[in-house]
C-alpha cells in the first residue's frame, strides 16, 4: 500500500470535491474505531452540499495541540456559536478524550459510505449512542479490538 502525506492528497480531494466529485479512499489510524478501521475501511467522501450536522463524520482542517494544522476524519459532536460565529467540534469515535474545534470553511467534505475489505458497506450511524456511552467506551474499545477484530479482520 502506498502512503501519500495529507498535506499532498487532502488538497487534491478539495479540488476534486469542489467539481461535484466523490472521493474514495483508505484513512490511517484508530481515532475513528469502531466505524471506521484506519488502513483497512474505505469511504466516500463527497462536498459538504448543506449545513454540516451533528453526528456527520467529516473531513477537517483543525488546529493540533502543538499549534500546527493538521487534517482529521473525526465526527461533528457540537456546534457551538461563539463570539457572533458558528464552530464545530469534533472527536474521533475512538478517542478517550480530546476535540478539535473548527469554523465552516475548513471541513472539506463528509463520509457517505464506509466500505470494509471484504467488500461489505457498513451502515452510516449518526454516533449518537455511542458518544453517550463516552464513560465507558474505553471498555467497549478494548473488547472490540480483543474479540471484533480478531474474527473480522484476519
Amino acid at each position: 500500500m502506498m502512503r501519500v502525506e495529507n498535506d499532498i492528497l487532502v488538497p487534491e480531494f478539495a479540488e476534486w470535491l469542489s467539481k461535484e466529485k466523490q472521493v474514495y479512499f483508505t484513512p490511517s489510524g484508530v481515532s475513528m474505531r469502531p466505524f471506521i478501521e484506519g488502513d483497512k475501511d474505505s469511504v466516500t467522501l463527497v462536498a459538504m452540499d448543506r449545513a454540516p450536522q451533528r453526528g456527520d463524520i467529516v473531513l477537517a482542517l483543525v488546529k493540533a495541540s502543538n499549534g500546527n494544522k493538521t487534517y482529521v476524519l473525526h465526527r461533528l459532536v457540537r456546534i457551538e456559536n461563539h463570539q457572533s460565529s458558528i464552530i464545530y467540534v469534533l472527536q474521533g469515535d475512538g478517542n478517550l478524550s480530546g476535540e478539535e474545534i473548527c469554523r465552516r470553511e475548513d471541513i472539506i467534505g463528509r463520509v457517505v459510505a464506509i466500505d470494509t475489505p471484504q467488500g461489505r458497506r457498513k451502515r452510516l450511524t449518526r454516533g449518537f449512542l455511542w458518544h453517550r456511552l463516552f464513560p465507558l467506551r474505553r471498555y467497549l474499545l478494548k473488547i472490540y479490538r480483543h474479540t471484533w477484530l480478531k474474527w473480522n479482520y484476519k
